[in-house]
């Protein structure tokens, strides 16, 4: 049997005094409320690190599509200089745009994968975590007997 103060050497039960009836009451109600303090804290830092990582992504996208753009607008260019050169061989001006668009498209790829990737990470910006903890608190303080952990 668990050693209880209120307990007499009888084996009977003597009833709590009112004062520590409500200092355990007080002292439930102010680790309650604790609790829920930071429980909304975490709700509220999950969801601020999910939203930066959608920005993040948001701004890749948008380095993505100038890239290509401009990427897009120096291959037209330089097929516009190509065929000039072939119809008036005198020098080789194309290849130049022809590198730097390739690279453009390029870097356009590589930021279109990590806006992906950023978007993708932060397509749900429900603080799961802060959910999950709040049904373990709800299970603990809903069973019926709590069990000890060792």
């Amino acid at each position: 049997m668990a050693d209880n103060r209120f307990t007499k050497p009888g084996g009977g039960d003597e009833q709590p005094p009112p004062a520590a009836i409500a200092q355990a009451i007080a002292d439930i109600s102010e680790k309650t409320s604790v609790l829920i303090r930071e429980e909304i804290e975490l709700a509220k830092a999950e969801v601020v690190e999910k939203m930066k990582s959608l920005v993040v992504g948001i701004a890749a996208g948008v380095a993505a599509s100038v890239f290509i753009i401009v990427g897009l607008y120096f291959s037209l260019h330089g097929l516009a200089l190509l065929s000039w050169y072939e119809w008036f061989p005198d020098g080789q001006y194309f290849w130049g745009y022809f590198v730097v668009a390739g690279v453009l498209i390029l870097l356009g790829v590589i930021a279109g994968y990590l806006a992906a990737k950023f978007v993708k990470k932060a397509q749900n910006p429900a603080p799961t975590m802060a959910i999950r903890e709040a049904q373990l608190i709800k299970e603990t303080l809903t069973a019926s007997s709590p069990e000890k952990k060792d």
